[in-house]
């Protein structure tokens, strides 16, 4: 992860790119992209947003270091929690771990050796309303797609597989940035309306394949009329930061 560079040039281009979209749509929103073959990555936004089911794969990152730290694979129990966690979305298999974690501090703990450096886990058990920005969620999907990771070559390869068997229903999001029918694309979703406005949080984070490249992408929203807009939204803009990208490439 140290000889990524955040190009300020790509950055400008997707404000740039991106500015129609924000005009288009009353909800605010922040995409991080990072192609993985140049290394060179760009933002648009630095807001933070409450990270809902994508949060999903910071606690299967903490279970897996937890478990190496303690020298042990995973029970058989929290494999069949993590499976359905990631691929369904459960959220009961979601809070049995994130029990197993230590909760909150476990969650904060491991995203610091990881490299998030933005991102607070949600307090009394609202692992959905954990706080996180484009950027640290980018950073962490380097974690798990990169080989400079805290976590071990078999653990992003679990965690990879995990993101790769994503339930049809739940395979939107950043897939519509990918070229043909999407196949390919590792992802985990995330969405729930606030209580205080009705408005809807719609997030998505992983790897795309496109053009023969691999990008990474992390597009967080809040303030969606309801979850189909925010979907649309979420596609719109991992679309427009993926052929920024592959334009800014090319120059």
């Amino acid at each position: 992860m140290a000889d990524d560079v955040t190009e300020q040039g790509l950055s400008a281009a997707l404000a740039d790119a991106l500015g129609p979209v924000a005009q288009g749509s009353g909800a605010d929103f922040s995409v991080a992209v990072l192609d993985t073959r140049s290394r060179t990555s760009g933002v648009h936004g630095d807001g933070s947003y409450a990270t809902a089911s994508i949060v999903k794969v910071g606690i299967l990152a903490a279970l897996l270091l937890r478990a190496e730290d303690e020298g042990r694979p995973l029970t058989a129990q929290e494999r069949s929690h993590a499976a359905v966690m990631i691929e369904q979305s459960d959220n009961d298999a979601a809070t049995a771990l994130w029990r197993t974690i230590g909760g909150a501090a476990g969650l904060d703990a491991a995203h610091q050796r990881l490299g998030l450096t933005a991102t607070r886990a949600g307090s009394g058990g609202s692992w959905g309303v954990t706080l996180t920005t484009a950027v640290d969620q980018l950073t962490l999907l380097r974690a798990v797609f990169s080989d400079d990771s805290a976590l071990s070559g078999r653990a992003r390869a679990y965690l990879r597989a995990l993101m790769g068997r994503v339930v049809d229903r739940q395979s939107w999001g950043v897939s519509a940035a990918a070229g043909g029918d999407g196949s390919g694309t590792r992802l985990k979703n995330g969405w729930m309306p606030r209580d205080a406005t009705g408005l809807w949080v719609v997030n998505s984070i992983g790897e795309v394949p496109a053009d023969g490249r691999a990008y990474l992408v992390a597009v967080l929203s809040e303030g969606s009329a309801d979850m189909d807009s925010g979907v649309a939204l979420v596609e719109e803009a991992a679309r427009t930061a993926v052929a920024t990208a592959r334009a800014y490439r090319s120059r």
